[in-house]
């Protein structure tokens, strides 16, 4: 199973800050299981590959996107300060 997961910010810096913010998760991962975050201008993409079951798919996958949240909720927090 592969997913590929694009999001677009209004600038690099916010890309560049919420890319930063879930990279470490590319640094270890289960065997059988691969996922890249890289930004490209003001988008941040993500390859999430997976050769195991379909729950741990799913789990990354939303893994990915509650890191993202979290991400752009502490990017908010500080534009409001």
């Amino acid at each position: 199973m592969e997913a590929e997961i694009s999001i677009s910010y209004k600038t690099v810096r916010e890309a560049e800050a919420v890319a930063k913010a879930v990279s470490p998760d590319n640094l270890i991962v289960p065997s059988g299981l691969f996922s890249k975050t890289m930004r490209r201008g003001s988008w941040v993409m993500t390859k999430i590959v997976c050769e195991g079951r379909l729950e741990t798919f799913m789990a990354t996958i939303d893994d990915l996107l509650s890191a993202v949240s979290v991400a752009e909720r502490a990017l908010s927090a500080l534009k409001n300060r």
